[in-house]
């Protein structure tokens, strides 16, 4: 181990507080995806400090949604190593009122604190560690985003074209509740099917009617026929809406499509079949429009395994050991990944129960993670 490497892990091990009242304030801040202002204070905390050690920072104005922000440290030439996080959470704005942060023994609890603000403290303390220790082999980048959890179209552009300059992507989404990381997630689309019909009275003129509601029953069993299991392929209508009253015959109708798949290249056919059901006419009087709400490409096993390896020699090395875990749900990875850039996932925190009012973080695993994350850039930066 270098000299870069241990300055750097000693005083890492030290910051157990520092992370922790960082945490806290972050989770005590609402920041709901829709929350601009709220995603943006978070955004203002990690500035802050950032800046106070003089590292540098580029803020990036989103309409709508948080700010994209920038911070880096400087290093060799070539390419950076480039670490993400989002600073959105699914929990609605004026939650940290009835339910902040808060900890009972080695657990903290609080609105985003595992998904993924334990995360945000990682990359904020990984680049103040490798700021102390002098010349780097290569530049560090942190990019923080605001909107991931509603799929990250504002942030998307800005992460794909830092990603394409980057030797590799590390991203801090929670570690497993297993204590392993990420080393491959699904793809996913949310997809709106609005589907039109023809209103008439259910009693008196029925035949004259079209029901869109029927219309888009049709259509429902089809696209749920096709999941394919083995291929890792799901498809769900988990919210429907249509009708004016129950004596009409449904004028509207609408329903929202969930889809997995673990490859890049099923998306491209799952879609096209998807667009064939939606452009069916199920009944003469009804029609049908796709609309695309949000999509993640799939972080495949095979752009990890590399990142994965170095990943592991350095927690060996720290004394805790971790494997690869493939996960159904989507991060920004995916986008990197598809790219063809080595990404390495679930680099944050351990923690568990994410989105749900039982959220937690293993406050032990704050100092090992950023040693093993720090270690690991230096490792990338260093393999040239």
């Amino acid at each position: 181990m270098s000299e870069t490497h241990q300055q750097a892990l000693d005083w890492l091990a030290g910051q157990r507080p520092a992370m922790e009242s960082l945490l806290q304030r972050l989770v005590d801040t609402d920041s709901n995806s829709y929350d601009k202002a709220g995603v943006d204070a978070v955004g203002a905390l990690l500035a802050a400090e950032l800046e106070a050690d003089g590292i540098e920072l580029k803020r990036m104005p989103v309409e709508g949604f948080g700010d994209v922000l920038l911070a880096q440290v400087p290093g060799e030439a070539g390419k950076p190593v480039l670490l993400l996080g989002h600073r959105d959470t699914v929990f609605p704005k004026g939650t940290t009122t009835t339910r902040g942060f808060s900890r009972d023994g080695d657990l903290a609890y609080g609105p985003g604190v595992a998904d993924m603000k334990g995360g945000l403290v990682l990359n904020c303390f990984a680049l103040k560690a490798l700021k102390r220790v002098g010349p780097l082999p290569c530049p560090v980048q942190v990019l923080y985003t605001g909107d991931e959890e509603i799929g990250s179209g504002s942030a998307r552009s800005h992460i794909e074209s830092a990603a394409k300059s980057a030797r590799a992507v590390l991203n801090t989404e929670p570690g497993r509740a297993s204590g392993n990381v990420v080393s491959a997630r699904k793809g996913g689309a949310t997809l709106v099917i609005e589907v039109s019909g023809r209103a008439a009275h259910s009693g008196v003129n029925h035949a004259d009617g079209a029901s869109a509601i029927e219309a888009l029953a049709r259509k429902i069993v089809k696209l749920h026929a096709l999941t394919d299991y083995p291929a890792g392929i799901t498809t769900n209508i988990g919210l429907i809406a249509g009708g004016t009253s129950s004596n009409t015959v449904a004028p509207n109708a609408s329903a929202k499509l969930d889809v997995r798949f673990i490859e890049s290249q099923h998306w491209e056919q799952i879609f096209a079949a998807i667009q064939g059901i939606v452009a069916e006419e199920e009944l003469p009087g009804t029609s049908a429009i796709l609309k695309e709400a949000t999509t993640f490409l799939p972080m495949e096993a095979r752009h990890s395994e590399q990142l994965l390896h170095i990943y592991q020699q350095q927690a060996l090395a720290l004394g805790f050991s971790v494997e690869g875990e493939f996960t159904g749900g989507c991060a920004d990875s995916g986008f990197t990944a598809s790219l063809g850039i080595p990404t390495l996932c679930g680099l944050g925190p351990v923690g568990g129960k994410v989105h749900t009012d039982r959220e937690y973080l293993e406050l032990d695993t704050l100092v090992p993670r950023a040693q093993a994350l720090v270690a690991t850039i230096l490792a990338v930066g260093e393999n040239r």
